[in-house]
């Protein structure tokens, strides 16, 4: 019996695009989901790409409940993340994910493992002022009292990429600003055809 394998190749064929990894990282507030959000609407409707969002609130509801936010469960939150994506890439997606993964080890472990070729590190690069000014949650707000230990940007550190694919500064552009960006820079690679 002779076994047929289909692979990233094939998928990506029938699927008439390559797939991406576009992995938002930032700090609360910065606009990570929103954009998100934006460009998978935009690639599904008007560009018919399969793709999916991932975001880490949602993960971590689910998948990763079992974390806390020391250093170590965040690593780990992030390394499950990229796993997750990585299945969804070789199924032949454009995966978005919004997290803020503070660290460059995980975010560079996270590159590792879904593919060097495929990921997009995407800084949306947003003060810290102007994040906790948005402050959807309230979250800035209960870290401040103490209430929140370990939060990024306040108790615990944000390492900024040093040399993201794409760097969002949504100080100065607006949201259609950044959702072109990145579609932009997916046809120029080009990742999608």
């Amino acid at each position: 019996m002779h076994l047929h394998r289909v692979n990233t190749s094939d998928r990506s064929l029938i699927k008439n695009h390559f797939p991406a990894v576009l992995w938002m990282t930032g700090l609360s507030g910065s606009g990570k989901t929103t954009i998100a959000k934006a460009v998978e609407y935009e690639l599904c409707t008007k560009y018919k790409i399969h793709t999916y969002h991932l975001d880490g609130d949602i993960l971590r509801d689910g998948l990763n409940r079992d974390l806390g936010f020391s250093p170590q469960s965040r690593s780990e939150n992030i390394r499950r993340a990229a796993e997750v994506a990585r299945l969804m890439a070789d199924a032949g997606l454009v995966v978005l994910l919004s997290f803020i993964s503070p660290f460059r080890a995980d975010r560079d472990n996270a590159r590792q493992i879904i593919s060097p070729f495929t990921f997009i590190e995407i800084f949306v690069n947003s003060p810290l002022e102007l994040c906790e000014q948005r402050d959807p949650k309230g979250l800035y707000q209960k870290a401040r009292a103490g209430l929140i230990p370990d939060f990024t940007g306040i108790s615990s550190p944000y390492e900024e990429p040093l040399n993201p694919e794409i760097n969002l500064d949504t100080s100065k552009m607006s949201l259609q600003d950044c959702k072109n960006k990145i579609i932009q820079y997916l046809f120029k690679k080009p990742l999608l055809r």
